[in-house]
């Protein structure tokens, strides 16, 4: 693969992003014992609502505000601390993928990367320092600054924008969800690659340039 910039997503594309892990570390503080029911609960709350993100009918904000609004008036604590405290908690937790650091380590002198999420602010750069990713990507892109999230043209037009509008024929752009990165890089004119780690069935309509099941895979292609 002959690319001069390889755009990543973060959660579960660079990062492993163990929600519950997260939460039951997170509730510790609070003295609450988060159960697996709890994060079911939780989850049939949060999963819609990022859909919703997505989409663009509902901002950041409202995200987080709505996710812990339940767990706000159990514990009488603002959604604002809750979710903060969880943002910390997972930055504390966070490792990188397998493969991650020899793929990023491999790349790091011969192209230039970035990373577009749609996760937020508060995690993204305590993670990267975290990890030892901090100096290697040129550009972050987090949807919470933008104003609008994958797979929305707009968020990856930004990108663009900072990257200083290299050739689309010359990025790739690399992710886990093929609704909102796979989707979005195709919407954008770019090339795309589809880590399906699960080896799941394509969407309908949505046909990655590339599909690996690992990070590992991904490094031998680029090698």
């Amino acid at each position: 693969m002959n690319y001069k910039w390889i755009l990543f997503d973060a959660d579960e594309t660079l990062f492993h992003f163990d929600a519950y892990q997260g939460l039951k570390l997170m509730f510790e503080k609070f003295d609450v014992d988060f159960s697996i029911d709890d994060f079911e609960i939780y989850q049939r709350v949060n999963q819609p609502l990022w859909v919703e993100y997505q989409n663009g009918d509902i901002t950041a904000q409202q995200l987080q505000h709505n996710r812990f609004n339940d767990w706000s008036n159990k514990l009488s604590v603002s959604t604002q601390t809750l979710n903060s405290e969880f943002l910390h908690a997972m930055a504390q937790i966070c490792k990188p993928l397998d493969g991650a650091k020899e793929l990023i380590h491999y790349l790091s002198t011969k192209v230039k990367m970035g990373i577009i999420t749609n996760g937020f602010t508060q995690l993204q750069t305590v993670r990267l320092e975290k990890t030892g990713f901090k100096d290697v990507f040129s550009t972050l892109i987090i949807s919470e600054q933008v104003g609008v999230a994958k797979p929305d043209i707009g968020i990856f037009e930004y990108a663009f924008k900072t990257m200083g509008e290299p050739n689309k024929s010359d990025i790739l752009m690399v992710g886990d969800n093929p609704h909102s990165d796979i989707l979005g890089g195709i919407n954008a004119g770019i090339d795309t690659c589809w880590l399906n780690v699960d080896k799941l069935n394509r969407p309908k309509n949505i046909t990655p340039t590339h599909e690996v099941d690992s990070l590992w895979q991904l490094l031998e292609l680029f090698k």
